[in-house]
């Protein structure tokens, strides 16, 4: 018996230490990029459809996460769905990486507009329809539920047996992981197009890859100490987080090492060429 509880507290003690360990690495990752931005003074290279989609992205996640943790009404029906694991998986290192990522996807965005950083940032730098849709969509999909609980949930929607406001927060994870799934495709397409990784920075990717990893070693340990796999169910986001990160990771190393490391700094002049080049044709003649 005591054996038993000395391994249980072995593996609580795991599980917090995963966590912050992939809160340091995830949160950490985020600052590579908009230092090299600041040390090259351009944003060339880095695919703006990327920051959109993360601005998005983090502050739907930061809210689902806030909500799970200091919201009793989201609590309490989140217990009522999952009588077997009652107790939410989110912990607050998940919060405090979703905050603190919100932030940082709003300064790398920043970076795209020269009046705020006096970066160069290349005419063709504007973010695609495709990506405009989504983004929108997801705002759209977001309302849609949030009316649907007002409109067809109990009392309000504070009864769990119908649509709930957990549903909408639901649909906040549900859109952080869309955000992640496609925020990844335009960088890799971006990469692939120019034959080169220069002006991406690789760093994020590796820290990642090791945050990924220490995410969903977390979630198993926890929802392993609850003796119900349903935790992972209960908590899709943080587990599809972890997966398509490592998956996209996976890819980016690959090009960055392998595919195009012999790529040279004169791809990066020829695109400040080109980016001076359009700023020139879009003065006004007089």
């Amino acid at each position: 018996m005591a054996a038993t509880v000395e391994l249980v507290a072995f593996a609580r003690a795991v599980s917090r230490l995963l966590g912050w360990a992939y809160f340091l690495s995830w949160s950490g990752s985020f600052y590579p990029q908009p230092v090299s931005n600041w040390r090259r003074r351009s944003t060339l290279g880095l695919a703006i459809d990327f920051p959109t989609l993360n601005v998005l992205g983090f502050v739907s996640y930061a809210i689902s996460t806030g909500a799970f943790l200091y919201s009793p009404t989201i609590r309490s029906q989140y217990a009522f769905r999952h009588p077997e694991s009652p107790e939410t998986t989110v912990r607050f290192n998940d919060f405090l990486f979703a905050a603190h990522g919100a932030v940082m996807c709003i300064v790398i965005y920043s970076q795209f507009f020269p009046s705020v950083w006096g970066f160069k940032v290349d005419a063709r730098q504007r973010a695609s329809l495709a990506v405009l849709g989504i983004f929108w969509g997801c705002i759209v999909g977001i309302l849609v539920t949030l009316c649907t609980v007002q409109l067809r949930g109990r009392d309000g929607g504070y009864d769990a047996h119908g649509w709930a406001w957990l549903d909408v927060i639901y649909a906040l994870g549900y859109v952080k992981l869309i955000t992640v799934f496609i925020k990844y495709i335009p960088q890799v397409y971006v990469n692939f197009k120019r034959k080169s990784t220069i002006g991406w920075s690789i760093y994020p990717m590796l820290m990642d890859f090791f945050g990924g990893i220490a995410s969903l070693a977390q979630l198993v340990i926890d929802s392993s100490l609850q003796n119900d796999w349903s935790g992972i169910v209960g908590n899709p986001v943080k587990f599809g987080l972890g997966n398509i990160t490592i998956a996209f990771d996976i890819i980016f190393i690959y090009q960055h090492y392998f595919l195009y490391r012999h790529s040279d700094q004169s791809l990066e002049e020829e695109d400040e060429w080109e980016a001076e080049r359009q700023r020139l044709l879009s003065q006004p003649v007089y």
